[in-house]
């Protein structure tokens, strides 16, 4: 049987800079990843990553900005250290290797990004979170560690509180293994699969959050569900904010740059939540395309600026979009991008089941709150990744060795192998797709108690259904069929708490955007939404928002 005292979960950016922390505290280390690390979702990320080193910034703008951000519901003692951390990170990895754009003067060249109060995120064109991703692997891939790669997470074993290791399955082989423990570190990135229209990749369907959940860990709002204002029409290709900070423009179909309205101060430059509220608004109005979109402009920004700085953005453009960004607007609307809640842990990973820590997007400190500024996502992985690894290995140093059996192993994956053995039953494709179309319909950037009543009863109706799943495929090795029903049913876990979590919360803050609540509601509602996992779905508890310096006011840009 494999064993390792520190086992990470994920090879993104926060699996990768967890990895590289317990390695460096002198601890053995094993990486499991359902893909090629330089293929993480950390990847796609494009506009940049935040630190306050510009001579007219500072740490307490950044904090501060960041508080609002958050529509206040962010804790922010946590901000605090975050933005401390973040000039040190920055530095770091550009000592790893990553080649981060540059100004006239040979300083870090900075863009502007919605919701800062200055030019904080540093950019490697816009490819940001590749130049980050490529480094770190070439650092990482200095030390001795075991990678896992290709291998599907399918659950945490868990004695008396206590984890002991994971079950998961190994796509090459067709085999199911459970590797033993000391310490387990939960990167696994976003969920965003769980709607249809959605900026994140196909893998992101949230296997680490959802198998931390039955077992007990205790996850963080969840019905707070970023979405990015600007992804291409049909496809759903993200649009980074970089191309706003660029200096972008959004106009509607009457040739309105709108955001005049929504934004008066700011413009295209407001937090994401306000951006997207003011898109989906010009369109219901009707002063969108036919189509349901609206225009984003660069081309008064020139050919040179353009192609030097958005490179990504003009192939997805010409490519997927048949568009010229040079020349012609770019449709847009918004898409689902970014999941602030996630597993409930401080500011050093560790969760309330012992032995087990999380980082990056698949955890919720809570530093974002209700609402997530661009440029901190890429910081927020390679800060709170490190203090993962470095605490997990602090517990792993003195954890006791509990030995698992085959019987573990057989109990475990007993359920699952009956998929294979039944003659009839639901398509997990079939599942997965109604799913998101539930989610985009009834969860999406406004909402209403009839729409997540709703969103409930379907959601728990194709759980129902799930019970019945059936796997066809009965080959071994990379059985897509398989892979795919073990993702359905993490999906299926994970957007029952989104959909639940949303319905409780009578109010409107961030990017949960009550029609029937449109009002924040600081008396009742400035507290963390905490889900804990019960027979009958989801149990909701609350807990208080940390205080510092900052007393919560209207949030205006």
């Amino acid at each position: 049987m494999r064993k390792h005292d520190v086992v990470v979960v994920g090879a993104g950016l926060a699996g990768q800079r967890a990895a590289l922390a317990a390695i460096d505290a002198g601890r053995e280390v094993a990486v499991f990843s359902k893909l090629h690390p330089l293929r993480s979702h950390s990847g796609a990320a494009q506009g940049g990553i935040n630190a306050a080193v510009g001579k007219e910034d500072s740490v307490d703008t950044h904090i501060y900005d960041t508080v609002k951000g958050s529509d206040y519901l962010g804790d922010q003692d946590a901000i605090e250290f975050f933005c401390r951390e973040a000039g040190p990170t920055v530095v770091e990895m550009e000592h790893f290797g990553t080649i981060f754009n540059r100004s006239a003067d040979g300083s870090l060249a900075r863009r502007p990004f919605g919701g800062a109060g200055f030019p904080r995120t540093i950019y490697a064109a816009d490819r940001t979170g590749l130049a980050l991703l490529q480094a770190l692997w070439e650092r990482l891939g200095t030390e001795e560690f075991t990678l896992y790669e290709e291998w599907d997470l399918t659950s945490l074993v868990v004695r008396e509180g206590t984890v002991r290791g994971i079950v998961a399955f190994d796509r090459r082989k067709g085999e199911f293994a459970l590797i033993e423990a000391k310490a387990v570190v939960m990167a696994t990135g976003p969920f965003g699969r769980v709607y249809g229209r959605t900026t994140n990749a196909h893998s992101c369907t949230g296997d680490g959050v959802a198998a931390a959940y039955a077992v007990g860990a205790a996850l963080k709002d969840m019905e707070f569900v970023q979405f990015h204002p600007t992804a291409l029409l049909e496809s759903g290709i993200l649009i980074t904010e970089g191309a706003r900070g660029e200096g972008g423009l959004l106009k509607n179909a009457l040739g309105e740059r709108f955001m005049s309205k929504y934004a008066p101060h700011v413009f295209e430059l407001a937090s994401r939540d306000v951006v997207s509220r003011a898109i989906v608004t010009e369109i219901l109005e009707g002063r969108g395309f036919p189509g349901g979109y609206v225009h984003l402009e660069l081309m008064h920004l020139g050919k040179e600026r353009i192609e030097s700085r958005l490179q990504e953005i003009c192939d997805f453009a010409r490519h997927f979009a048949g568009v010229d960004p040079v020349t012609q607007p770019l449709p847009i609307s918004p898409a689902q991008h970014y999941m602030m809640g996630g597993i409930g842990t401080d500011i050093h990973g560790a969760t309330n089941v012992r032995g087990l820590f999380a980082a990056g997007e698949a955890a919720c400190v809570s530093i974002h709150g209700s609402n997530r500024l661009g440029g901190n996502s890429l910081l927020e992985t390679l800060v709170f990744g490190k203090e993962a690894g470095i605490a997990a290995a602090a517990y792993a140093a003195h954890a006791s060795v509990s030995s698992l059996t085959e019987d573990d192993l057989a109990t475990a994956i007993a359920p699952i192998r009956a998929w294979s053995h039944r003659t009839d039953g639901e398509d997990p494709s079939v599942l997965r797709s109604e799913m998101q179309r539930v989610m985009d319909q009834y969860v999406g950037i406004y909402r209403t108690e009839a729409d997540l009543l709703e969103g409930v009863r379907r959601i728990r109706e194709l759980k129902k259904r799930f019970a019945r799943i059936r796997v066809v495929d009965q080959s071994l090795v990379y059985n897509v069929n398989l892979s795919d029903a073990l993702e359905v049913g993490h999906m299926l876990e994970l957007a029952e708490v989104i959909v639940v979590g949303a319905y409780a919360r009578t109010e409107s803050r961030g990017a949960h955007s009550r029609r029937d609540y449109p009002t924040r509601d600081d008396a009742h509602w400035m507290k963390h939404t905490i889900a804990h996992r019960g027979a009958d779905g989801p149990q909701l508890s609350y807990a208080p928002v940390a205080f510092t310096r900052w007393e919560p006011k209207e949030r205006v840009y």
